[in-house]
C-alpha cells in the first residue's frame, strides 16, 4: 500500500482479498517496528492501518472494545488495576475508565510513533483516555515488561495479529501467556484477541488458545462481530478458576449500573451471556 491508492486489500486466503476504499490517507510512516497509515475510509470513518491490516476504524470500533475490555472486568468482578498490552489508539483505555473500581491502568506499546499518531489523529477513538490520569504509558516490550511485572487484576492483550515479521509475534506464545499468567492477582483475568473465526481462517485463533489452555485452569473463546474485519473476530478469556459461562444477566446489568459512570453500545448482561457461548465449530476444533 502507498499513500496514493484508493484501496486497501487484504488477501484472506489465495481466493479471497477483503477491500475498503480510502478517500484520503491522513497519515502515514514506517516506523521503527511497523508501517502505518491513518485514513478516511468514508462510511465507516477514520481507521487506523499497520502492515496492510485494518486494526480499527470509528464506525465500529466499539464492538471490537466492549467485548474486549468489560468481558474480562465483569468476570472478575472488582478490578482496580488493569494492564493493556497494545492497545495504541486508546480504546481499551476508554472503556476500562469507564468502571470507578479501576484505579490504574498501565499501557504498554512498543511503538510510540503509534501511541502519538492515534493521539493525534484519532480522538474519537481514545476519547481522551491517553492522557487521563489513571492511565499510565510505557512505551515497552510488553513481553520483557510482563515477564517483571506482578498483581495485576485484569491483563488485555489488544495486540497486532502474529506475523512473523511483526511486533506482536512473540506474544502469542507459551512463554508470554505464562508471564501474563504470573503477573495476574489472585481471581485475575487474561483476554487476548486471537483473530478470524472464519472456517478457513481460524488455524491462528485454534493454536493460540490450546497454547492458552496450556497454562491456564479454563479457557473460553467469545466472538466479536466486527464489520471491517470481514469475519467475526475470535477473543480467549482466560483464568485459573473455572468460569461461570452463564452469569445471570440480570446481575450484571445492576453491576454495570452500579460501577460505571456512562451507557455501553452493545455490552449488557444479554449479551455477555451470547459471548460466552462458543460455537460449536469452534469448540470441536479445541478438542
Amino acid at each position: 500500500m502507498n499513500s496514493d491508492v484508493q484501496w486497501i486489500g487484504e488477501s484472506f486466503t489465495p481466493d479471497d482479498i477483503w477491500q475498503h476504499r480510502v478517500q484520503k490517507v491522513l497519515a502515514h510512516c514506517q516506523t521503527p517496528f511497523q508501517e502505518m497509515f491513518i485514513v478516511e475510509s468514508g462510511v465507516y470513518g477514520k481507521a487506523l492501518v499497520l502492515d496492510g491490516r485494518w486494526q480499527t476504524c470509528t464506525g465500529d470500533e466499539f464492538l471490537y472494545h466492549e467485548p474486549l475490555v468489560h468481558t474480562p472486568i465483569v468476570m472478575h468482578g472488582h478490578p482496580r488495576r488493569v494492564l493493556i498490552a497494545g492497545g495504541a489508539d486508546g480504546g481499551a483505555a476508554r472503556e476500562a475508565l469507564k468502571w470507578n473500581n479501576v484505579e490504574e491502568i498501565l499501557l504498554v506499546d512498543i511503538d510510540g510513533a503509534a501511541v502519538e499518531a492515534c493521539r493525534k489523529w484519532l480522538p474519537e477513538i481514545h476519547q481522551g483516555s491517553l492522557n487521563d490520569p489513571r492511565v499510565k504509558i510505557e512505551i515497552a516490550d510488553a513481553f520483557d515488561l510482563i515477564e517483571g511485572t506482578r498483581g495485576w487484576d485484569v491483563i488485555i492483550a489488544d495486540l497486532t495479529d502474529p506475523i512473523e515479521s511483526g511486533p506482536a509475534c512473540k506474544l502469542f506464545t507459551r512463554e508470554f501467556f505464562s508471564f501474563c499468567q504470573r503477573a495476574l492477582a489472585p481471581g485475575g483475568m487474561f483476554i487476548n484477541q486471537a483473530g478470524s473465526m472464519s472456517p478457513p481462517l481460524m488455524e491462528p485463533l485454534t493454536r493460540t488458545a490450546k497454547t492458552i489452555a496450556s497454562v491456564f485452569t479454563d479457557i473460553v473463546v467469545i466472538t466479536a462481530n466486527v464489520p471491517t474485519y470481514g469475519s467475526p473476530w475470535g477473543m480467549i478469556l482466560a483464568c485459573d478458576h473455572r468460569l461461570n459461562l452463564r452469569p445471570d444477566a440480570d446481575h450484571v446489568d445492576q453491576m454495570i449500573q452500579r460501577s460505571t459512570n456512562t451507557s455501553f453500545r452493545m455490552f449488557d448482561g444479554r449479551t455477555l451471556l451470547g459471548l460466552l457461548q462458543t460455537p460449536k465449530y469452534v469448540r470441536d476444533q479445541l478438542v
